[in-house]
């Protein structure tokens, strides 16, 4: 999941750019809505204790549909291809660093903090982590050193920081250009598939060949935004989404078995992943540049804090609405998702907005 979208250099007018980070923040939000049905309706787990029971009961046609929604994790890692390419194309890697570690960390720690305060409460019946372990959550490195998580989507962080690293080592450190670029998506493509094939757990960790084409084809369809002709852009664009594909088919889809909740078709994986890339595309290539509504760039805003905190405090939301007051399903699940959103804003107001520009400063601040 990638933090909200800033702007960089770039070789395109101001308002054209404007327009195209509204509408990414558009479907970073469509994203974000798409992991919460996941979470709220479309799995089981500790979110059928909150419900009293399976989801399946509560949604009884919806729950096929929600299934889905953990594909939204794909399309926020496309989504954050494009735009880290774009926010590090010309910039130092010192700017770089304190740019990334700006927007994740202020919202992160809050959530860490609050979700851990929550859930230590008596009246809360979910097992908070020990002491220790939330502590070391407020690094980001407890999955690689096998701690509990105080969030349960932090693993896609982890997967968005070895990102950044790579990019920066690769491209930001060197300085970007288009062939720096290209041979990086290709480089990293050709080593994700050996890594997968001599199943070396180092490799794995740092080449991550399951996640490795949603920002590979991210990054092309950035190349694809500079020049729409570019054809090793597109090149890029169209094996990530043959490798994309099969890896979400291959780690999402099986046989229909009433032992399991979902019953996610092969095709519905692939027509979602390729909404992912046909969504960015279609960015990229300016189409949706008359998406220019103000509050889309609010919904940005609001996407990532959201992310952080909808799965764990929407399980005591959900609680406290259906089996507390009595709502009914559907009134729930968009109470919860209303309020999750205003804990949202709450955190981006007076924690992002006041944290991140000080810490931003102080990170690219050099020093003699």
């Amino acid at each position: 999941m990638l933090p909200p979208v800033e702007t960089s250099p770039a070789p395109k007018p101001a308002a054209r750019r404007e327009n195209r980070l509204r509408a990414l923040d558009g479907l970073r939000l469509i994203a974000a809505l798409m992991v919460a049905c996941y979470h709220y309706g479309g799995r089981d787990g500790e979110v059928t204790q909150a419900w009293g029971t399976s989801p399946k009961h509560q949604f009884p046609t919806l729950h096929q549909l929600f299934a889905y929604g953990c594909l939204g994790v794909q399309v926020f890692f496309v989504i954050s291809g494009f735009v880290i390419c774009m926010s590090g194309w010309g910039r130092p890697l010192r700017s770089f660093f304190a740019s990334r570690a700006s927007r994740l960390l202020p919202a992160y720690w809050a959530a860490i903090i609050i979700v851990t305060a929550v859930f230590a409460l008596p009246a809360v019946a979910y097992k908070a982590v020990a002491p220790s372990d939330a502590l070391l959550n407020l690094t980001m490195l407890q999955q690689p050193l096998g701690v509990d998580r105080v969030l349960g989507v932090c693993w896609t962080l982890w997967a968005e920081v070895r990102f950044y690293a790579l990019f920066a080592l690769c491209i930001v450190l060197p300085g970007a250009n288009r062939r720096r670029v290209i041979l990086f998506c290709a480089g990293w493509t050709l080593a994700a598939a050996v890594a997968q094939g001599v199943n070396e757990p180092l490799l794995n960790m740092v080449l991550m060949p399951e996640y490795a084409p949603y920002f590979i084809g991210g990054v092309g369809l950035y190349l694809v935004h500079r020049d729409r002709r570019d054809a090793y852009a597109w090149g890029i664009v169209g094996v990530s989404w043959l490798i994309g594909q099969h890896y979400a088919v291959d780690r999402l889809w099986h046989a229909p078995n009433p032992q399991f909740f979902s019953d996610r078709s092969a095709l519905g994986i692939i027509l979602v992943v390729t909404f992912g890339y046909v969504a960015v595309a279609a960015i990229a290539l300016g189409w949706l540049n008359r998406a220019n509504w103000r509050w889309l760039t609010v919904a940005g805003a609001l996407t990532y804090p959201f992310y952080l905190v909808h799965e764990h405090l929407g399980w005591v939301a959900i609680e406290a609405y259906h089996r507390t007051l009595h709502l009914p399903s559907y009134a729930t699940f968009l109470a919860t998702v209303a309020t999750m959103l205003l804990l949202a804003w709450l955190l981006n107001r007076f924690v992002e907005n006041r944290l991140t520009p000080k810490l931003r400063s102080a990170l690219a601040k050099p020093r003699v």
